[in-house]
């Protein structure tokens, strides 16, 4: 599959999965979803490797990573996610979690000695200005006792930086997505439903069609397919241009709010979509075709 097809495939299964999230949270306690979701997407997963021959056999030294894996990007990171979606819009979740562009440039550069490039820099910097622009309001308006919500999600979203890396460290080791998804899953459910029982959490279900189908969708496509993808990219082009994609999750949940929700687009807003779609390009684009870019913005401003 191209990395054109893998990028916009994670964006929109991904952008959707925010609304998706907003109907988990209700009657069944966070940690009990996410354990449902995972166990549930696992199994998928286990089933895909089995059907196409894909080894589930991963020598013990890599066991560590994969439980790292789950915990970071499988479990503790979307428990955080779920509570704070209690006090904040699934769309200033989704500009909170954007910057993981950021902390992937710094993790990469950190744990996997990755140069930061000067174009994956100004990306972030037009992507992450367009998202403040979009969601400036929702920004501005915050509620005092939201701060801890934000707070929350800035851990959740660099523990998924965190698991960005070892995956891409899984990968090198030749480890297959599909087969350390799987057993990352797995382990991120376990952690969960250890944490589950001792906290007393009640193992409950909502047979509400909203809460079965908000399961199934972040089960299948969020969950197996949406991490699949995206942690392809991150063996391919790396975590810091893959985690570009996370800029785009807020447009489409916008999109979603525009049809669902009916949300009134600005001139605010249009120029932040239009800066985040620059920055994607860039990110993207071979250095010919940012020398060119620059070329262009340096006449315009002239």
């Amino acid at each position: 599959m191209s990395t054109s097809v893998l990028y916009s495939l994670t964006v929109l299964i991904w952008g959707s999965s925010w609304l998706a999230i907003h109907f988990q949270i209700g009657v069944v306690p966070p940690e009990i979803a996410i354990v449902y979701r995972f166990v549930l997407a696992s199994t998928l997963l286990v089933v895909w490797c089995l059907a196409r021959g894909i080894s589930l056999r991963i020598a013990p030294r890599h066991h560590p990573y994969l439980a790292l894996l789950g915990f970071s990007l499988f479990s503790l990171n979307y428990l955080l996610f779920y509570y704070a979606a209690f006090d904040l819009a699934t769309g200033l979740l989704a500009v909170i979690f954007s910057t993981m562009t950021v902390m992937n440039i710094f993790n990469s550069a950190l744990f996997l000695n990755h140069r930061i490039q000067k174009k994956t820099v100004v990306a972030v910097i037009f992507g992450l200005t367009g998202m403040g622009l979009v969601f400036w309001p929702e920004l501005a308006t915050s509620r005092a006792q939201a701060v801890g919500a934000i707070g929350m999600s800035l851990v959740a979203t660099y523990l998924a930086s965190i698991g960005n890396i070892v995956s891409a460290r899984n990968q090198k080791h030749g480890i297959s997505v599909a087969s350390a998804n799987a057993i990352g899953m797995a382990y991120g459910a376990l952690f969960l439903f250890a944490f589950s029982f001792l906290s007393g959490a009640p193992f409950v279900i909502d047979t509400s069609i909203s809460f079965i189908g908000s399961l199934l969708f972040l089960a299948l496509f969020a969950s197996a397919i949406g991490f699949g993808c995206y942690l392809t990219l991150v063996g391919r082009i790396g975590p810091e241009n893959a985690a570009y994609a996370t800029v785009l999750f807020p447009i489409v949940a916008l999109a979603l709010s525009t049809w669902f929700e009916s949300y009134a687009w600005q001139g605010r807003t249009l120029v932040g979509v239009g800066l985040v779609l620059i920055g994607n390009v860039i990110v993207l684009a071979r250095p010919a075709a940012v020398a060119r870019l620059k070329g262009l913005i340096s006449k315009s401003i002239q």
